[in-house]
């Protein structure tokens, strides 16, 4: 065998969740230039479709399907699948990258929030995880990532609900990845930190808030949407094929930083 084919995800076909922006966005074209055929699923039509333009644009070899849908939806969900279906019915990768967070003390949350939470950001991937499963199980090596967060593992500023729900994620991984071993699909997550993202932008914005955020971080910078992204298609490699159930934290030393 080639040794570069380790290295290469030619012929593949991977679902990318959350994949107009920011990190999804970034694991896309990732997974394009090394040879996968990504299909994109977010919520903003528009914003899918100017991305969706500008991959093709920047990769006239690559294949670039998208799909708007919004994944907190059930029947939505369902209607991702039944696109893949028209789209041939193959799948060898899945990213589970979609989540949002409206941050506040836990006694001033409401049954409705918790369920909106947890719908989106455990719920979906867990939908989607569970119908990827036939799919990805017609191959002898498939792998599904989970993007989860440090705040899953330890306390920091994004409120309890999303640290409960990336927890969730983490522990889904691990549980997928013994359940499925036998199925030839491996599953891992990922656990960023601070990354320049839309979402992050506000609060990074505030200069104390910033120095505080890079003071505890052993690298002293903010991470990258691209950094994120090549650890997430590192696991999906063939060069990976031993590495299931970690939680890989891409953090900039974040978690190991003591007094």
């Amino acid at each position: 065998m080639n040794p570069l084919t380790r290295w290469r995800l030619d012929g593949q076909r991977a679902l990318i969740s959350g994949a107009s922006t920011g990190i999804g966005a970034a694991i896309a074209e990732q997974l394009l230039e090394l040879g996968a055929e990504v299909c994109l699923v977010a919520r903003d039509e528009d914003a899918l479709a100017d991305f969706a333009d500008e991959l093709r644009e920047a990769y006239p070899q690559g294949r670039v399907f998208e799909l708007a849908a919004d994944l907190a939806n059930g029947e939505q969900r369902a209607e991702v699948f039944d696109w893949l279906n028209d789209l041939g019915g193959d799948l060898h990768l899945l990213i589970n990258n979609v989540g949002g967070n409206t941050p506040m003390p836990a006694l001033d949350i409401r049954p409705a929030d918790w369920q909106t939470l947890f719908e989106l950001n455990v719920f979906s991937a867990l939908d989607l995880c569970r119908r990827a499963h036939p799919l990805l199980s017609q191959h002898p090596s498939s792998a599904i990532v989970n993007i989860g967060s440090v705040s899953g593992a330890i306390h920091v500023r994004t409120g309890v609900l999303y640290g409960m729900s990336k927890a969730a994620i983490h522990q889904m991984t691990r549980n997928l990845a013994c359940e499925w071993a036998d199925d030839g699909i491996r599953v891992n997550a990922l656990l960023p930190w601070y990354i320049r993202t839309r979402r992050t932008s506000e609060l990074l914005a505030d200069p104390d808030y910033y120095e505080e955020v890079i003071g505890r971080t052993p690298l002293g910078r903010i991470g990258e949407p691209e950094e994120v992204a090549s650890a997430a298609v590192f696991l999906c490699l063939p060069a990976a094929s031993y590495i299931s159930g970690q939680l890989l934290a891409v953090d900039g030393g974040f978690q190991s930083f003591g007094f």
